[in-house]
C-alpha cells in the first residue's frame, strides 16, 4: 500500500503565509517537470516495475520537491531521490538506507523530531534544516548528465534563495558538490578555482554562508567504513558550533 496521496507537493514549516506559498508554487512546477526524456522514461519505468518488497506500493514516480524547514540555517543537498526511496515515497531521503543514516544524525543533532523517515505521513519534522537534491528525478545507474544536472540548477537556485536565512550549505557527496559550487559559481558567490572535493572540506562564499562537504551516506560509503556515523555525527557538531559562535 501507499499512504501517500498523489498531489503531494512537498511540506515545508515556515512562519510567512506567503513564503510558504513561494515553495509550493515552486514543489508544483518541479513535480510536473518533464525536461529530462531519459530521466521522465526512468522514473515512469521504475514506478511501474517497482521492487518485489514494494509490489503493493503506488510509486510517486515523478520529480521529488525538497522537505524540511525553509526558514532553516542548514540546507542539506544529495545527489537525486533513490529508486526505490524518493521515487517510490514522494519525499527526498525517505524509505531508504540513505535516508535512515541521515535522518538518524539529524535526530542526534537536535534537528529532527524523530529518527526515521519511512513515508510523507510518518509525522517527520525539520527544525533548523531543509533537505533537497541536486537533481529532482531518479537518474539511472544514479548518475545524471552534465546536461541533466544543468536543466534542474534553476530548481536548485530557487530553493536557496527562497531559504534566505541559511548560513550553511552542506552538500552529501561529490555531484552535490560539484553541482552546488558550478551554481554558486554562476551566480558570483564564489569566485575563485572550484576547491577538489573532500569530506570535511569547508568554504566561504562572499554573502557570508559556508558550503561544507561530506560523503554521501550512501550503502556503498556506510557499509564500507568511508563514511561512519561518527564521521558525519563530528561533522554536524562542527557546523552546529560554528553557527553557534558566529
Amino acid at each position: 500500500m501507499s499512504r501517500m496521496g498523489v498531489t503531494n507537493l512537498g511540506s515545508v514549516e515556515v512562519s510567512s503565509p506567503a513564503a510558504k506559498q513561494r515553495f509550493l508554487d515552486l514543489n508544483k512546477e518541479v513535480v510536473e517537470c518533464r525536461a529530462c526524456p531519459r530521466l521522465v522514461e526512468y522514473r515512469e519505468s521504475v514506478a511501474k516495475i517497482k521492487k518485489k518488497q514494494f509490489l503493493n506500493w503506488n510509486y510517486w514516480g515523478r520529480p521529488v520537491p525538497g522537505f524540511g524547514d525553509i526558514s532553516a540555517t542548514i540546507v542539506v543537498i544529495g545527489l537525486a531521490p533513490a529508486p526505490h526511496g524518493g521515487n517510490r515515497t514522494g519525499r527526498v531521503f525517505t524509505g531508504d538506507r540513505s535516508a535512515d543514516f541521515l535522518v538518524r544524525a539529524l535526530f542526534e543533532a537536535g534537528y529532527a523530531n524523530q529518527p526515521r523517515s519511512i513515508d510523507v505521513n510518518d509525522g517527520l519534522e525539520l527544525h533548523g534544516v531543509y533537505m533537497t537534491a541536486a537533481v529532482k528525478c531518479v537518474p539511472p545507474d544514479n548518475k545524471p548528465t552534465s546536461e541533466e544536472m544543468s536543466n534542474c540548477a534553476h530548481f536548485l537556485e530557487s530553493e536557496l534563495e527562497l531559504c534566505d536565512r541559511s548560513r550553511v550549505i552542506l552538500c552529501l557527496g561529490q555531484f552535490a558538490y560539484r553541482s552546488t559550487m558550478i551554481l554558486l559559481k554562476q551566480n558570483n558567490l564564489f569566485s575563485s578555482k572550484i576547491p577538489k572535493f573532500a569530506h570535511g572540506l569547508e568554504i566561504e562564499l562572499s554573502d557570508g554562508r559556508k558550503v561544507f562537504a561530506s560523503y554521501h551516506p550512501s550503502p556503498r560509503n556506510t557499509q564500507t567504513g568511508t563514511l561512519t556515523a561518527d564521521m558525519f555525527t563530528s561533522l554536524l557538531h562542527r557546523i552546529s558550533n560554528g553557527l553557534s559562535h558566529s
